[in-house]
């Protein structure tokens, strides 16, 4: 089985889809999948399906729809009696049993998990590689196609989160690898989509002063600390202004010398 939750939601068993087309039944798809190999309470299921407006027998419809996604495993695998060994059910509980690597959701954080360790003792190059396999998993937006509960809405935003943070924590380690030049068209179309991420500012910025650009760099600070300030009424953090100061220290030390 294949369960693809970074982006349009999908799942298959030797290319064959089972994926439901109805809401619901994908909903529940999905929020087993992002507990593969755990049990799942029926309580957890209707919460997230119905939420406050559940009807009282709303685990009965739960049923009927743990039955179709077992027609659609079973289809899959030819075997409608295996279906009951892939989704099984458990007392209160449901659980999806799957291999490992089957979700890859389960497979980011894993790689995510090992770039931080490599980042954290100082092995760039590890990180980074780490990283980068990571994010190559990302194929649009976290759980596109599935209507968000209260706990595949968290889910997504806590994934997007991540994203960020690791594109920025990758960054950071190929900047440390003398990437800056190679790196300046991807941290432009990003500052682009993140147009108040201060971070992401930084890393432009840095990588713009060590490909020799000081004073593009410094547009670059003007330009973030202006959007801040309009958008927010926020001077820039302290490692941004630390940052613009040396940079405006270098530029006057160029033109010094000029």
């Amino acid at each position: 089985m294949k369960i693809d939750m970074l982006g349009p939601f999908s799942a298959a068993i030797a290319g064959v889809p089972i994926t439901p087309s109805a809401r619901k039944p994908r909903r529940i798809l999905a929020l087993l999948a992002l507990h593969a190999g755990k049990a799942v309470p029926v309580s957890a299921v209707v919460d997230e399906v119905w939420g406050a407006a559940a009807a009282p027998k709303a685990h009965i419809t739960v049923q009927t729809y743990v039955l179709q996604l077992r027609n659609f495993i079973g289809q899959a695998l030819k075997d409608p009696r295996a279906a009951r060994d892939v989704l099984v059910t458990r007392p209160g509980s449901y659980a999806l049993l799957v291999g490992e690597g089957t979700v890859d959701v389960h497979a980011y954080d894993r790689l995510c998990a090992q770039g931080q360790s490599a980042f954290e003792t100082g092995d760039d190059a590890a990180a980074a590689a780490l990283f980068r396999e990571a994010l190559a998993l990302w194929k649009g937006r976290a759980l596109d196609g599935v209507q968000d509960g209260p706990a595949l809405g968290l889910e997504a935003m806590r994934l997007e989160q991540s994203r960020t943070d690791v594109l920025e924590r990758c960054l950071t380690a190929e900047l440390r690898l003398g990437a800056g030049e190679r790196l300046l068209p991807e941290l432009s179309a990003l500052v682009e989509e993140h147009p108040h991420h201060e971070a992401l500012h930084g890393l432009l910025m840095t990588a713009l002063a060590r490909s020799g650009r000081v004073s593009g760099a410094l547009s670059v600070y003007e330009t973030v600390t202006a959007r801040l300030d309009e958008r927010f009424g926020l001077l820039p953090s302290p490692d941004l202004l630390r940052l613009g100061q040396e940079l405006r220290e270098r530029a006057g030390q160029a033109s010094h010398h000029a």
